[in-house]
């Protein structure tokens, strides 16, 4: 039986997509490694996805691009693939947290999708997430590396496609006892260079908190109005103040000495570097990425100058 994979550009309660038979494909995991720079971009993260799904290098039966609440540049490119002919669906957050308004949305990606199937999926996927946020506890405790938690929580957004052996490679993870000193919070949009959580662990920062990831592992529910109530939360989607003010507790709860401000070239997020850094009492790091690949060689040089900064304080 042919199970239809859904592309995703942003968060999409990955649940709602399995319970409707479907195989979520987050299309930003692939970029990273991709070392696939584009002809024509903005951010190279929307111009990548786009590109290869237009020039299909990258195999979906739809897409579904988040145009309200997360990457205003996915809005123009995700138009660009749905006149490639790929069937397209545009889902919004409300910047308010209506959760009503997220439900009708809910509702319309549902009857996209071909309506619920498996509800069993719901309640599985709900499971796994409570492992995800035991990992994400024991990276804090320094009982599992900030790379191999970050490559598991990242993939929350889509579970790999497969709950069974998602499962699996969650099982399969070693625990170590590792020094959590420069305990540092990643916020931003994820890097989208593929050694970053190594590099800064080779350097002698321990990064105990990734902003993006955590909401994947955050939110769920048992029903589709459950899960607008909760997914109302998703701060990438509210207003700066909201988000600001839950990354205040989430940053005292794990105790940290620092934050790395990721921010992607052409992004609208760069735009709140200004406010976070005003706002989260902290050190910060701002760092700019552009190209996948592994990080920039001065990147690694402001790092490890970054971690000498908080050695002295």
């Amino acid at each position: 039986m042919h199970v239809s994979k859904i592309g995703l550009t942003a968060l999409v309660p990955p649940e709602l997509i399995f319970a409707c038979g479907g195989e979520p494909v987050d299309v930003n995991n692939i970029i990273p490694a991709s070392k696939k720079y584009p002809r024509n971009k903005l951010c190279a993260w929307t111009a990548i996805w786009k590109e290869m799904l237009v020039e299909r290098e990258l195999s979906v039966d739809s897409l579904i691009v988040v145009a309200g609440g997360d990457c205003h540049n996915a809005l123009v490119d995700g138009q660009k693939v749905a006149m490639s002919g790929i069937p397209t669906h545009f889902f919004f957050y409300p910047f308010d947290g209506d959760p009503e308004y997220l439900e009708s949305q809910l509702y319309g990606l549902s009857g996209f999708l071909g309506g619920i199937k498996f509800p069993e999926k719901i309640k599985q996927i709900n499971d796994l997430k409570k492992l995800g946020q035991k990992i994400d506890i024991k990276r804090s405790r320094g009982r599992i590396t900030s790379g191999e938690a970050f490559n598991i929580l990242i993939s929350f957004s889509d579970l790999r496609g497969n709950l069974e052996e998602f499962q699996k490679n969650i099982a399969s993870i070693k625990e170590h006892s590792i020094k959590t000193g420069n305990r540092i919070a990643l916020i931003g949009v994820p890097p989208i260079f593929c050694d970053f959580h190594d590099v800064a662990q080779s350097l002698g920062l321990h990064i105990v908190f990734d902003e993006l990831p955590y909401e994947f592992i955050r939110h769920r529910g048992a029903n589709i109005r459950e899960i607008a109530c909760d997914y109302r939360e998703y701060t990438f989607a509210r207003p700066l103040d909201f988000r600001i003010n839950f990354l205040q507790k989430e940053l005292e709860k794990r105790k940290v000495d620092g934050i790395i401000h990721y921010t992607q070239f052409a992004c609208h997020h760069m735009l709140e570097d200004e406010i976070i850094r005003s706002r989260l009492d902290y050190p910060v790091l701002t760092i700019q990425g552009d190209l996948p690949g592994n990080t920039p060689q001065q990147i690694k040089l402001r790092l490890e100058a970054f971690r000498e900064m908080l050695e002295r304080l």
